[in-house]
């Protein structure tokens, strides 16, 4: 899996390409861990091209969302494919994280 970042003045979007699995869950763990991350208002995850993903992809997200939120960084998802959808929808987690259809429903979360 590729994960590409782009930035503005308060937000960082990161761009999945791939399969999150177990060994591409160190990629996506490296980039959340970053300090600089906090410098955020919001973490935007572009699942356009998220083919797949795994228990471990999922609990790299898990394990940074309560980080996240106790210094009031908003991660949102968006353009995720049904198949990758339906894995958050089954384990509940669409409920847990904030994931909208497209890129300018998560500019305006």
């Amino acid at each position: 899996m590729k994960v590409t970042t782009h930035t503005t003045t308060d937000t960082l979007t990161l761009v999945l390409d791939g399969e999150l699995d177990a060994s591409s869950a160190v990629v996506l763990d490296a980039e959340l861990n970053k300090p600089e991350i906090l410098n955020y208002r919001k973490v935007l995850v572009d699942c356009q091209r998220l083919s797949y993903i795994s228990s471990a992809g999922l609990g790299v997200f898990i394990s940074h969302l309560q980080r996240l939120q106790d210094s009031d960084v908003k991660l949102v998802f968006f353009n995720m494919q049904e198949k990758v959808f339906n894995v958050f929808e089954i384990l509940g987690l669409d409920s847990l994280m904030n994931i909208v259809p497209t890129e300018q429903e998560a500019q305006a979360a």
